[in-house]
């Protein structure tokens, strides 16, 4: 068996609330533009937060027929939006290509939520007997990886990652370490969800997680700034195409960046708190550096997971000194869930598009919102301005509940 065969990305795909279109949702992360505002997808009035961050007028309708819109759910609708978009992005024809040596894999945090309280609502005031045969396959997180697979009709290896907020981010790592591994040449890898629902909310309000800042919702996510008070739930999906090096060159397609290192860890502290220490995430980066075979200082940007919430942003804070030392300030850190909300288990695949992309663009994208800095969080947070800087190594890091991290670490392909 073939290891450590070189992995690059070569398609892009992504659902948020700042467009659907690549160069549109580029241009608005590029200007700084927030996609937060007041829910509409059913009425907020009676929580404490009423602000996410909404794929507004969301219409599959162009990918998937309506017949077919009934039996998925919307995490399942904005992965296959994605991964369309990806796929198209990349030039692939499936026809052409060795379906058995395609596969997908694709994280969620949650599944299909808004299926489960449709269909429990249905169970309570109708019986048994009405609730859907479609509640199972519309709610079960490795939905969407399977309706990929099947739109494309690859057949390789197909799994589904479930690790909260980490589940997008070890999906592209595992999909990178497949195609190392010689079991596959292309992989479809990202995550997805659609956790903006009434019990979603009302959950994470009860955890006391999520800001209040409800009158002044696009500044309202504002990571690592003293004034955080807490995280905003986002929606969508973000898909990359992974791509064994020799058979995307041996194609033509564009390489958007290369896939140099996956690192992961446990916290082992607090099912919900991360530790403040930082060490857990700071080996999971360090695991990642030192797989690529680079050191520390080789790191240009770091796409942080910088939730806006006061233990995250200092215990990331404490992560990235402990990892890279001196070079922590020469560093320079945003986190984009400023502008779109966090998207929990389909964070970590958004925000490795916008990585891929900053890699390919050399533009850092911004930390909107920072306005007050917080003297525990000291570091360069590339605030409210992009940055056009050349970046040859970028790090996306995404950190879950369980105490779940994972860092994916690209470069540019440079032959």
């Amino acid at each position: 068996m073939k290891s450590n065969r070189r992995v690059v990305i070569t398609g892009l795909g992504a659902v948020t609330s700042l467009g659907i279109e690549k160069e549109t949702f580029w241009k608005n992360l590029c200007e700084g533009r927030s996609g937060i505002r007041l829910i509409t997808l059913f009425d907020p009035s009676e929580f404490p937060t009423q602000i996410g961050g909404e794929v507004k007028d969301f219409d599959p309708s162009p990918w998937i027929d309506k017949r077919e819109q009934r039996r998925i759910d919307r995490f399942g609708q904005f992965a296959i939006v994605a991964g369309v978009h990806a796929v198209e992005d990349s030039g692939l024809d499936f026809s052409k290509v060795d379906r058995d040596r395609s596969g997908v894999v694709i994280g969620s945090g949650i599944g299909g939520l808004s299926e489960i309280e449709t269909q429990h609502e249905i169970l309570l005031t109708k019986g048994a007997k009405r609730v859907s045969p479609f509640l199972v396959p519309k709610l079960m997180v490795n939905a969407a990886a399977g309706l990929v697979s099947i739109r494309f009709g690859v057949r390789g290896p197909n799994t589904a990652v479930a690790t909260a907020c980490a589940s997008g981010s070890h999906a592209v790592g595992d999909a990178f370490r497949v195609i190392q591994r010689d079991e596959a040449d292309i992989m479809i890898a990202g995550g997805s969800e659609a956790a903006l629902t009434p019990i979603g909310l009302a959950g994470f309000c009860s955890l006391k997680a999520l800001s209040r800042r409800n009158k002044e919702p696009e500044r309202a996510s504002r990571p690592f700034d003293k004034e955080r008070d807490g995280f905003v739930i986002g929606e969508g999906a973000g898909i990359l195409i992974l791509e064994e090096l020799q058979h995307a060159l041996g194609r033509g397609a564009h390489i958007y960046a290369e896939v140099r290192g996956y690192g992961m860890s446990s916290d082992a502290h607090h099912i919900t708190a991360p530790d403040p220490t930082g060490r857990g995430a700071a080996n999971a980066m360090l695991d990642a550096i030192q797989q690529a075979g680079l050191k520390p200082d080789d790191v240009t940007y770091v796409n942080a997971h910088g939730t806006s919430t006061a233990m995250n942003d200092e215990m990331e804070t404490n992560a990235t000194k402990l990892a890279f030392g001196d070079h922590a300030r020469k560093l320079a850190i945003s986190s984009t869930k400023s502008m779109i909300g966090h998207l929990l288990g389909g964070a970590g695949g958004v925000e490795l598009v916008f990585t891929a992309l900053t890699v390919e663009r050399d533009i850092i994208l911004p930390t909107i919102n920072y306005e007050n800095p917080d003297p525990s969080c000291d570091l360069d947070y590339v605030p409210n301005k992009a940055r056009s800087c050349t970046v040859e190594v970028a790090m996306s890091n995404t950190f879950g509940f369980g105490g779940h991290n994972a860092s994916v670490l690209l470069s540019k392909y440079r032959g």
